[in-house]
């Protein structure tokens, strides 16, 4: 979850810091009042493309940094990329003013990869016109099981499948033999007389 979004000389942002509250956090207003342009540094810190040209000062670079508190099912992620778990989880992105970008999390220096494979698992950002996460079924299947605490029944579920299927494979193996020997059997007894 989101938790706080800092923005410095972005677009037309000079300097931006905006607590999040827990639920369901919609960004509201006039046309024109800024809401694509905080969307845009959302995007940004999540792994979009960065562009120079939407720094306001070019001397200066351009800094947003997203806190969110993550759930304990994201370490394995975390392990894999060799990132420091910690439950609340800090992603920064930095573009100077010559067009170079850096992403961090939790100021451990990340590829735009790992940052954007992360922010697909933290945020879906709903706008007009666009597809979201919440068409997905796995991920509808993934955020049941997380907010009814059906991990571990699901985890054991799984192994109880992979065991299931490893059985029928071995048994549908066996009766193809079977039937291969019954076949032989018959030919043989066949031939034989």
């Amino acid at each position: 979850m989101l938790t706080h979004l800092s923005i410095s000389n972005f677009a037309l942002i000079e300097s931006l810091d905006m607590p999040l509250s827990n639920g369901l956090t919609a960004l509201t207003g006039e046309t024109g009042s800024g809401k694509s342009i905080i969307l845009g540094a959302l995007g940004l810190v999540l792994g979009d493309r960065a562009d120079h040209g939407a720094l306001k000062d070019q001397n200066e670079k351009c800094i947003v940094e997203a806190r969110f508190k993550v759930k304990e099912n994201l370490r394995p992620f975390f392990d894999r990329n060799d990132l420091d778990y910690a439950e609340e989880t800090i992603l920064r992105r930095e573009i100077s003013s010559s067009g170079r970008s850096r992403s961090f999390v939790n100021d451990t220096p990340a590829s735009l990869s790992v940052i954007k494979e992360l922010g697909q698992k933290l945020v879906d950002i709903h706008s007009q016109h666009q597809h979201s996460l919440i068409n997905d079924v796995s991920f509808r299947y993934t955020f049941l099981d997380a907010v009814a605490g059906t991990e571990e029944l699901l985890s054991s579920y799984r192994q109880a499948k992979t065991n299931y299927t490893a059985c029928d494979k071995k048994h549908t193996n066996l009766l193809e033999q079977q039937a291969d020997l019954k076949r032989d059997a018959d030919y043989y007894s066949f031939q034989l007389g």
